[in-house]
C-alpha cells in the first residue's frame, strides 16, 4: 500500500471517529448525517477507485462509538437512537459515490 494510501486511510478513520463523537454527544440525527456525507464525499474525490470503502471505514464508527458509550459509561440509548446511528451509512453511500463522480467529471474536463 503506498505511502499516501495510509495518511487517507487515516483520515477516514479520524473522521468516523469524529462522526461518533458528534452523534454522542450532540444526539442528533442529521448533524451526524451531515457529517458523514461530506466527509465520504471528501474521501471519495480524493480516492474514487473502490468508492464504497469510506463509507465502511467512516460509517461504522457511528454504531461502533454509541455501543462503547453504552458498556463503559453506563450512557443508555433509546431505540430510535439505535437505528438512527445507521443511517450515516445511506448518506454516506451517496457521498462517497458521488465524490467519485465529481472527481470522474473533473478528471474529464482537465483531461487533454
Amino acid at each position: 500500500m503506498p505511502k499516501s494510501d495510509v495518511v487517507i486511510y487515516g483520515l477516514a478513520i479520524l473522521l468516523g471517529i469524529a462522526a461518533g463523537i458528534i452523534n454522542v454527544n450532540l444526539g442528533d440525527v442529521l448533524v451526524t448525517t451531515l457529517f458523514v456525507l461530506i466527509s465520504t464525499l471528501a474521501l471519495g474525490f480524493m480516492r474514487p477507485r473502490r468508492a464504497w470503502r469510506w463509507i465502511l471505514i467512516v460509517g461504522v464508527f457511528v454504531p461502533l462509538l454509541q455501543l462503547i458509550t453504552y458498556l463503559w459509561l453506563g450512557w443508555k440509548p433509546y431505540r430510535a437512537q439505535i437505528w438512527e446511528s445507521g443511517l450515516g451509512f445511506l448518506t454516506g453511500t451517496a457521498g462517497c459515490y458521488c465524490g467519485a463522480l465529481a472527481r470522474l467529471g473533473v478528471d474529464e474536463l482537465v483531461r487533454k
